[in-house]
């Protein structure tokens, strides 16, 4: 098993009316960006479901340059109905992240840091202050 020490928090760039899952982000990334497989390990849908995605013992490709020792999970969402940057996420998918992560804490004690992809990119997914919202 690799080493896991942190957890990266992504959005899916889509807007509140699209409920979309790990399938539909696999075909994009297989397809279009000609990936293996989807690159988060979990995608959590608008509803809060859990969706396990690349199994985690593979070196995902969500953060350029920071797939190894990281674990990706991707929120639905964060685009406005006019396709800007919005933290537009449910209640439910805050809630079942912030579970995500105490459950990962647990399985995998390496874990010492949690971040947004817009700590490493000049991005601004996943659109909210991932150190103020969530934590280890």
């Amino acid at each position: 098993m690799r080493k896991i020490t942190e957890i990266i928090v992504h959005c899916a760039a889509t807007k509140p009316s699209m409920d979309i899952g790990a399938d539909w982000i696999r075909k994009i990334h297989v397809k279009e960006k000609k990936y293996r497989d989807i690159g988060y390990h979990f995608v959590i849908r608008r509803n809060g479901a859990q969706e396990d995605s690349r199994p985690i013992d593979q070196i995902g490709a969500h953060c350029e340059n920071h797939n190894t020792g990281t674990i990706g999970i991707c929120l639905v969402g964060g685009l406005s109905e006019t396709n800007h940057s919005e933290n537009n996420f449910t209640p439910a998918q805050f809630e079942s992240i912030q579970l995500l992560i105490g459950y990962l804490k647990e399985r995998y004690p390496t874990i010492i840091k949690l971040s947004g992809h817009n700590d490493y990119a000049n991005k601004a997914c996943p659109c909210f202050n991932v150190h103020q919202k969530l934590s280890l």
